[in-house]
């Protein structure tokens, strides 16, 4: 028979060109962003032995189209509700499409709501987007997290996932690799900015202080194509870590989430 699990954290996809992050239990299913086309989302959900139309939920962090390209197919498609807070209804609702009035649900992001038996924690980012937020989802004393797309770890955003049983984190650039890029001045000033991107770097001092409140298992998302290496991350985590007294691996349990497929690492709390 199937195995007994508590909560699930599937990246799809992690990435500067679309993500989408399947979290569920045995009741409930939710799609964390929709930022590809809506049969490549539904053949990633399918490849993990899910069904897209069980989706109970599409949540949405902000509006760039790396995480809304699909949602309003989806929720067309499917009949799923699209859960946004109001300044991202407003900024997307022209790019996603016409959604059916009982699936438009807008959160407030200072409170947590249900969805079954999942309750959703929304938690603010500092990213160059409207009210970009991340999302800590608790089942059966279980917490899972989702941080991506934000410049800075926030004393707010730090102690929203610090009690997460497993945390999707980004790690989207090596500072060299950014500075020796072909990116523009501009371009490259907004992802270092306190509203752009996390580094390697960024990432492990955040492991860092969330092993010290108990985190032993995280996934590393979000990284960039042109700007990273999965290598240098490694090398670069495994430093920071070490010089702190932490055995990635030992200590904490690492995966980094594959950008570009469907065959992400599933996170099981038991």
């Amino acid at each position: 028979g199937k195995r007994r699990m508590e909560m699930m954290l599937c990246p799809l996809f992690s990435g500067s060109s679309g993500n989408a992050v399947y979290v569920g239990t045995q009741k409930t299913g939710l799609l964390i962003d929709a930022g590809l086309s809506g049969i490549v989302i539904e053949r990633a959900l399918q490849a993990q032995g899910l069904d897209p139309a069980r989706l109970d939920g599409i949540l949405i962090t902000h509006e760039h189209i790396d995480h809304i390209k699909g949602a309003g197919v989806l929720s067309r498609r499917h009949d799923i509700p699209v859960y946004a807070n109001e300044k991202t209804w407003l900024a997307m609702q022209d790019r996603i499409g016409p959604i059916a009035l009982r699936n438009q649900r807008v959160f407030d992001s200072a409170a947590d709501f249900y969805i079954r038996d999942i309750d959703v924690v929304p938690f603010q980012l500092s990213h160059d987007a409207e009210d970009p937020v991340g999302f800590c989802l608790g089942s059966g004393g279980k917490r899972v997290g989702i941080a991506t797309d934000l410049g800075y770890v926030s004393a707010a955003a730090f102690e929203a996932v610090a009690g997460c049983d497993a945390l999707l984190l980004e790690a989207n650039h090596d500072p060299d690799m950014l500075l020796h890029g072909r990116y523009s001045y501009e371009l490259k000033r907004r992802i270092k900015g306190r509203r752009g991107h996390l580094s390697n770097e960024d990432a492990a001092r955040a492991l860092v202080r969330l092993h010290e409140r108990g985190l032993r298992r995280a996934l590393l998302g979000h990284m960039s194509a042109e700007n990273n290496m999965v290598e240098l991350l490694w090398q670069t985590v495994r430093s920071v870590l070490k010089e702190a007294g932490i055995a990635a691996g030992r200590d904490i349990e690492l995966a980094v989430a594959p950008r570009d497929r469907a065959c992400a690492p599933l996170v099981v709390c038991r």
